[in-house]
């Protein structure tokens, strides 16, 4: 729950009292339950009531760095801040601070279906008062397309998963990506470590590091691994094939 972080409470305040936010929720792992302090991203979504322009881009920059540098160091607090006239449009790219930066993604179909249905606000409304409810099939699609956008252009890219980042990443999205397509619902990270192809040994390893265990993986064996489940992965979401 928000009240076990005290920095999202604390940057629902600061964003509430800028007068041009209205609503603040909670999505990723924090929202499903599956969230490992000093290991998970916080993952937050924020309306306002217009376009974020460059004045409204330094306040938040400035409100990232001060929590950055605060009572949030280390722990990657993210907000993505969408219109909330322009809420329905799926391929509009908002501004978006993460990992130290301001940058400009799109609120994605699969952070859309945890908002809708784990969700919950830290400022303003439900999710679910403001965005579309998400049918399974609306959640396939989703999954779809992040297999088919961002995974097909980094299966493209093999010295990508050289880094043990991406590597660990890879292997979870592709388990969660698989599970979306086959049952058109989520699973956590947690539970995508289970469901990972990859052998015994590199499983156990990631179930440590997702505990927050300094484990290391044999570096080039495991970029080949999860590199090579991500290209067929992706193959089968081309092909429409779960």
């Amino acid at each position: 729950m928000v009240t076990s972080v005290p920095v999202v409470a604390e940057f629902g305040t600061r964003l509430a009292g800028l007068g041009w936010v209205s609503d603040v929720f909670v999505a990723g792992s924090l929202a499903t339950g599956d969230y490992v302090p000093g290991v998970s991203d916080i993952d937050l979504v924020a309306l306002v009531d217009g376009p974020v322009d460059t004045h409204r881009q330094a306040t938040l920059v400035a409100v990232h760095r001060h929590l950055d540098e605060g009572v949030g160091s280390g722990l990657d607090l993210g907000c993505v801040y969408v219109e909330a006239g322009k809420v329905s449009d799926v391929r509009m790219t908002h501004p978006t601070w993460t990992h130290g930066s301001l940058v400009e993604r799109i609120l994605s179909g699969i952070t859309r279906a945890e908002l809708v249905r784990h969700g919950h606000a830290v400022v303003g409304r439900s999710p679910c008062a403001v965005l579309p409810p998400m049918s399974d099939d609306d959640l396939r699609e989703a999954a779809r397309a992040e297999l088919t956008g961002y995974w097909a252009w980094a299966a493209r890219r093999p010295r990508m998963w050289l880094n043990p980042v991406i590597a660990d990443l890879g292997l979870t999205s592709m388990a969660r990506g698989r599970y979306a397509l086959s049952n058109g619902a989520l699973l956590t990270k947690s539970q995508a470590v289970e469901q990972a192809h990859a052998p015994a040994w590199l499983i156990d390893q990631l179930r440590a590091r997702r505990r927050g265990e300094d484990v290391t993986s044999p570096r080039l064996r495991t970029a080949l691994i999860a590199w090579r489940d991500a290209r067929r992965t992706v193959a089968r979401a081309h092909t429409g094939n779960t």
